[in-house]
């Protein structure tokens, strides 16, 4: 049986991309499903100001990285009827307005310095949130929204080039050399992960294969300095394995890490230096993940309840915590679950369905019928919602989150379309920061058949 499902996966992963067809049911699932999160960013929102929260709390600050999603969102809803397309201006602007004029300074609230921003935002006033750190992640897929945006507003009124001349004052305003770390012995000339005004920069750079692979492409595309030896320690600690026969790749265990970068980057065909000899391309490296955890979850080696091959998906997601522990088994709260095969696993029975969502572009044939499974088994006992799919859940201890994330919710729907039409691809790719930084990189296409 084991050996089948092994030929299976490899006549599968030579599928074109977006082969499956879909039935009506499964079109009007994802729809459903799509509009749903959509809706998210509507309701959860600032309107004054364009930030969005981070999670649907009441109380809940605004994530920057949120706000990233929203934009090429609230762009997809015009495109789709469900809002006009001056409404999607509307916030957009108001969006970019507030982080052009908001607080750059070393002042402890203030929104950011040195052209980046802190993770989290107060929704009112903008003002920094938590002590947050000024986080490089969030504020490069900010600049990935704004790079989009330039590209996708693209006529001639004076609020669609507004939206343009914003969008390129901000992304100039990033001070790359300033986030560099020039002198570490470890990770020399990578980008840090953040900066605090009391304790300084983070000392780790962004290394190996993690979510950041687009930040070093856009950072390139911005002329960063010494981009190409940060890149080169970079690569240098990625690690290759196979835990399954013919699903070798870069391996990480959170699946977001495989999907963050890909919302914007369409990487069919684009390989660097390691990736050529390897001989694939990131966007198949992320297809062989997603086929990794549903055959860890067929084999199920920590027994949880649930799982099996339309039962999986592991991810940086809310969880049931430690008061459900129960003889050896131990909860976590809030997490970054995954799987690279049993041997690298970081598993504790909890499931993030927006994980399987955002992975429906690298293998659709086994996605769609997961998430269809998991919504027919498990949203009547509280895994569905007002916007959709909840965050997470746990079978084995009965637990099902209330909470929604907006950085959860914002790959579902734009992966959804990335699966439909490649929407933000076809923006995102033909911007000349991503064709620089490609280069820079030394990123090649590949020839296809």
């Amino acid at each position: 049986m084991k050996k089948l499902f092994i030929l299976f996966c490899l006549a599968a992963l030579q599928f074109s991309f977006a082969q499956k067809t879909l039935s009506n049911s499964e079109k009007a699932f994802l729809d459903t499903l799509q509009y749903r999160s959509f809706l998210y960013f509507i309701n959860e929102i600032n309107p004054d100001n364009g930030l969005v929260k981070d999670r649907s709390t009441k109380d809940s600050p605004a994530s920057i990285a949120a706000v990233a999603f929203a934009i090429p969102i609230w762009a997809l809803a015009s495109e789709k009827g469900w809002i006009e397309r001056e409404k999607a201006i509307d916030l957009t602007l108001a969006a970019l307005r507030f982080f052009w004029n908001s607080d750059q300074s070393l002042d402890s609230l203030a929104t950011g310095y040195k052209g980046f921003y802190y993770h989290f935002l107060d929704m009112n006033t903008g003002k920094r949130f938590w002590n947050s750190e000024l986080s490089s992640i969030d504020s490069g897929l900010l600049f990935c929204s704004f790079i989009f945006a330039r590209q996708f507003y693209n006529q001639s009124s004076q609020e669609e080039t507004q939206v343009r001349k914003l969008s390129e004052q901000l992304l100039n305003r990033a001070d790359w050399e300033w986030f560099t770390l020039k002198d570490s012995p470890q990770y020399p000339f990578t980008i840090s992960l953040g900066w605090e005004s009391k304790n300084g920069f983070n000392k780790l750079g962004w290394w190996g294969y993690t979510e950041a692979l687009f930040l070093y492409i856009i950072a390139a595309g911005m002329d960063m300095q010494n981009v190409e030896k940060g890149y080169e320690t970079w690569l240098s600690y990625y690690k290759w394995k196979e835990p399954y026969e013919g699903l070798g790749h870069v391996v990480f265990p959170a699946l977001f890490v495989h999907q963050f970068s890909m919302i914007f980057l369409d990487m069919r065909n684009w390989t660097d230096s390691y990736m050529k000899v390897k001989g694939i391309d990131y966007f198949e490296n992320s297809r062989r993940a997603t086929y990794v955890q549903r055959q860890y979850a067929i084999e199920n080696p920590n027994g949880w309840t649930g799982y099996d091959s339309l039962t999986w998906g592991l991810s940086a997601s809310d969880g049931p915590g430690s008061k459900y522990n129960f003889d050896e088994k131990k909860f976590w709260g809030y997490s970054a679950r995954g799987t690279s095969g049993p041997d690298s696993t970081f598993d504790d029975g909890t499931l993030a369905p927006y994980s399987v969502a955002a992975s429906i572009p690298f293998a659709p044939e086994i996605c769609i019928p997961t998430l269809i499974n998991i919504r027919e088994k498990y949203g009547s006992r509280g895994l569905w919602g007002r916007y959709g799919l909840y965050d997470a859940f746990n079978p084995t201890v009965n637990w099902y989150d209330k909470d929604y994330l907006g950085l959860d919710e914002g790959p579902i729907v734009l992966m959804i379309e990335n699966y439909y039409n490649g929407f933000v691809w076809k923006y995102f790719m033909k911007d000349p920061i991503v064709v620089n930084g490609l280069q820079k990189l030394g990123f090649t296409k590949q020839n296809t058949k």
